[in-house]
């Protein structure tokens, strides 16, 4: 079982920049290598991917639409009580990419990292506003 606790969201303007963090903890000493990523879900739209990567120095992936402005990152805070962190820090934001953030974790083998119904585990989500 894993938890996830998002923050940093908030509002900004076209073009500014914000850091969503997310802490993933495990209960039990189960130090292991799993997928995290980050989607988000407009009002009336389906949830959609953003980014996603492995811990312990997985590749990145990213959704067209924030290739080159978004960037995702992980970090291990605890070996011992199995904590990780996901970062996603999204520069040149626009409008379009208001919407209510989330993170997930434990991609089950199998599963594509671009398919939110794959994923295990859920964040209660931050929101993100851009305005013109």
């Amino acid at each position: 079982q894993v938890q996830l606790v998002e923050s940093g969201g908030g509002s900004v303007q076209a073009g500014g920049s914000l850091r969503l963090s997310c802490t993933a903890s495990e209960s039990g000493y189960t130090y292991r290598r799993y997928c995290m990523g980050w989607f988000r879900q407009a009002p009336g739209k389906e949830r959609e991917a953003v980014a996603a990567m492995y811990t312990e120095g997985g590749t990145p992936y990213y959704a067209d639409s924030v290739q080159g402005r978004f960037s995702i990152s992980q970090d291990t805070i605890s070996q011992d009580n199995a904590k990780k962190m996901v970062f996603l820090q999204m520069n040149s934001l626009k409008p379009e990419d208001t919407a209510m953030y989330y993170c997930a974790a434990e991609l089950p083998l199998g599963g594509t990292w671009d398919r939110w119904r794959d994923f295990l585990y859920w964040g209660q989500g931050t929101q993100v506003t851009v305005s013109s």
